[in-house]
This record gives structure tokens, C-alpha cells and sequence, in this order.
């Protein structure tokens, strides 16, 4: 059975920093290419910053220098660390697994940024 754990999601400051984690079971975690997507109210869900098998990242133009995507293969866990937070960026963040024709989900963690 496929799980996506998020964690570390909260209510925090305009200017704040948190680091999302998302723990994966089920899967051969170093095989998959592992993204962050985000959903905010009334919105359509969008990509924030994507982590290839290789270890080759991508991010969101409004994310850019902000927000930095890693992951630990012996942890099976991808980070993403949020600085600069805005309200803006005031989301569900959910991660996600993809291999092939195989894309899992996680259930989600609210971040919420208060100005």
C-alpha cells in the first residue's frame, strides 16, 4: 500500500520560514520524481517545485528564491523549505509521487500565512 505523509504545515507570520516534509511507503522512493503542488481557496491546484530521481529541480516562477526542494532517498522523505512567506502563499501543500503511468498523493498540509 502507497502512502504520502505530509507534515509541517501551520500558521505563521508574513516574512516566516517553514519546511514541509512529505514521507513516502510503499513505493522505491529513489526511482520516483517527486513534486509539491499547491491549492489555495477557490483556486486551481498548481505546481510549486518538482525533484527528479536525479536529483534535478524546477520551481515555480513565483516561488523562485524562495522555496527550495530536496529529498533524502535514505529517509524516502522530499523537503520543501519556505522562506520569505507571503499571505499569497497561503495554501494546502500536497506532495506527489510520479513514476510512469504511477502518480500517488499525499492527503495535504495547510499552510497558512497571516499578514
Amino acid at each position: 500500500q502507497v502512502q504520502l505523509v505530509e507534515s509541517g504545515g501551520g500558521l505563521v507570520q508574513s516574512g516566516g520560514s517553514l519546511r514541509l516534509s512529505c514521507t513516502a511507503s510503499g513505493i522505491i522512493f529513489r526511482d520516483y520524481d517527486m513534486f509539491w503542488e499547491r491549492q489555495a481557496p477557490g483556486k486551481q491546484r498548481e505546481l510549486v517545485a518538482d525533484i527528479t530521481s536525479r536529483s534535478y529541480t524546477n520551481y515555480a516562477e513565483s516561488v523562485k528564491g524562495r522555496f527550495t526542494i530536496s529529498r533524502d532517498n535514505a529517509k524516502n522523505t522530499v523537503y520543501l523549505q519556505i522562506n520569505s512567506l507571503k499571505p499569497e502563499d497561503t495554501a494546502v501543500y500536497y506532495c506527489r509521487a510520479s513514476w510512469g503511468p504511477y502518480d500517488y498523493w499525499g492527503q495535504g498540509t495547510q499552510v497558512t500565512v497571516s499578514s
